[in-house]
């Protein structure tokens, strides 16, 4: 199954990439790799704002990090030409989650985006990960998630 068959039997419909909030690239290819800026939460176009362990839970969190996933796969379709059938590889993602101190799961939060990352692309969606917790993330967004991928 393609990519595209598993991203409509799911009902996922791609974004476009989303415009950069000050001076960076939203991708850069070196090589056969491509670095993906980071991206934040947004729930109905908006910041998703939040801080786990204060005003969110960790189930709210992994359904941001999912979302993410979903805005990460657009800009990664427009890195690849339009066809994310030439992803060889998501190498690594890392993700930042907006915490308070005492929180601990910000694993589980990013697994929003790993889990539906592997069932997109399979064997190729598993990657290497970190997540962090963080006192502040730009416009008080619960999330932020950046991606690495190898293209054929």
């Amino acid at each position: 199954m393609s990519v595209y068959d598993k991203l409509t039997a799911l009902n996922i419909t791609l974004p476009p990439v989303s415009v950069p909030a000050a001076a960076y690239l939203p991708y850069v290819q070196t090589g056969n790799l491509v670095f993906l800026s980071g991206h934040i939460a947004r729930q109905d176009g908006k910041p998703w704002v939040g801080q786990l362990g204060r005003t969110m839970g960790t189930e709210d969190g992994k359904a941001a990090a999912r979302a993410i996933a979903i805005d990460l796969m657009g800009t990664l379709q427009a890195a690849t030409g339009g066809d994310l059938n030439r992803v060889v590889r998501i190498v690594k993602l890392m993700g930042l989650v907006n915490s308070t101190g005492d929180y601990t799961e910000h694993h589980l939060v990013i697994n929003g985006a790993s889990e539906l990352l592997a069932d997109i692309f399979g064997e190729r969606g598993t990657h290497a990960r970190s997540a962090f917790g963080v006192a502040q993330i730009p416009l008080g967004a619960c999330v932020e998630i950046e991606l690495i991928a190898e293209l054929r």
